[in-house]
């Protein structure tokens, strides 16, 4: 029934919404390097999809997480969604590089707000660097100081709504993740944001139900918005679409950041047919890092037993072998 509700979702009539305002992602992310040491790069790599839209991307040489931020602009006050994996601004200079990129408005900076996608720490590690700054409001990770930060009362139902000045931003639910997962709508250019909850790579799942909830919510949510691209917190997969090893500090080839309306809807199916432990898709994969773990876990014990049940029988075949020689 949910699959089925997921596949109508693409034929439902959209409500009426401005043209989003276009923007390019013609771009070459900085994927690291096999030898980070040899090979020095900018921390950060600066992007902007559009004037008031700016996407940053930390290079995998200063963090294997490699995450993507989002800085939107408005005429008010200005968005970051998360500050990454570094909290060191000599390593990872991100307060500066984002207070730079901000306008003046009446002779002083535009005030920014911080919301992050989840609580995990490479998501708001660089909360730290913006933690004194007297312009900056940096909105909680944990429920349920998180939903009451934006007005997400009504959890995990409901949208809270940002306003940025001439520009407005809806936050919505989406844990499975994690328990305070968010993802957020720009109606400016059409981009949602989904942090860990979409991207391509590994969709590490915390609660399956909670997980398949959030992509049905996330579709309903979407219908009648016009969706440019969705954009994630990583890029996990190659072109070949093979996922870089944990802790790779080189994505060679990467395959693109954006997934699109289509992978959405392919997730509710995904999930009612995940097997508990992995699956791999066309533009992501699914894991559950839990029940992966214990499976290792099992199979190392398995071995474990075999091991000493062999070596029991080979020493128990030698001390026959020699009884039987002294006889």
């Amino acid at each position: 029934m949910r699959t089925l509700l997921a596949v109508a979702l693409m034929t439902t009539a959209a409500q009426a919404w401005s043209t989003p305002v276009t923007g390019s992602l013609g771009v070459r992310w900085n994927a690291g390097a096999p030898d980070c040491a040899a090979t020095p790069q900018p921390p950060l790599q600066v992007q902007a999809y559009e004037p008031q839209t700016v996407i940053l991307r930390q290079s995998p040489c200063a963090d294997f997480e490699a995450n993507f931020l989002y800085l939107l602009i408005g005429s008010d006050r200005a968005l970051l969604i998360d500050t990454g994996a570094v909290a060191d601004p000599d390593r990872m200079p991100l307060a500066k590089t984002v207070l730079d990129l901000l306008p003046s408005k009446d002779g002083a900076k535009l005030p920014l707000l911080i919301v992050h996608s989840h609580g995990h720490a490479d998501h708001r590690a660089g909360d730290a660097q913006f933690a004194s700054l007297p312009s900056v409001r940096i909105a909680p990770t944990e429920l349920p100081d998180a939903q009451t930060f934006l007005g997400l009362g009504d959890w995990p139902n409901g949208v809270a709504r940002i306003d940025l000045g001439g520009r407005s931003v809806e936050a919505i639910a989406t844990p499975g993740h994690h328990p305070s997962h968010m993802s957020f709508y720009d109606g400016r250019t059409g981009l949602f944001f989904s942090g860990d909850f979409l991207l391509p790579g590994r969709l590490l799942i915390d609660d399956i139900d909670a997980y398949r909830d959030s992509a049905l919510r996330a579709a309903e949510f979407l219908k009648a918005r016009p969706v440019a691209h969705i954009l994630g917190g990583h890029i996990e997969l190659g072109l070949d679409g093979q996922a870089y090893p944990h802790g790779a500090q080189h994505h060679p080839r990467e395959r693109p950041l954006q997934l699109s309306r289509q992978d959405l809807l392919a997730l509710p199916a995904a999930l009612d047919g995940f097997n508990g432990f992995y699956a791999r898709h066309p533009t992501f994969i699914l894991s559950n890092p839990v029940r992966d773990l214990l499976a290792i876990a099992a199979g190392v014990l398995v071995l474990l037993a075999l091991s000493i049940y062999a070596v029991r029988g080979a020493l128990r075949r030698r001390r026959q072998r020699a009884q039987a020689t002294t006889r």
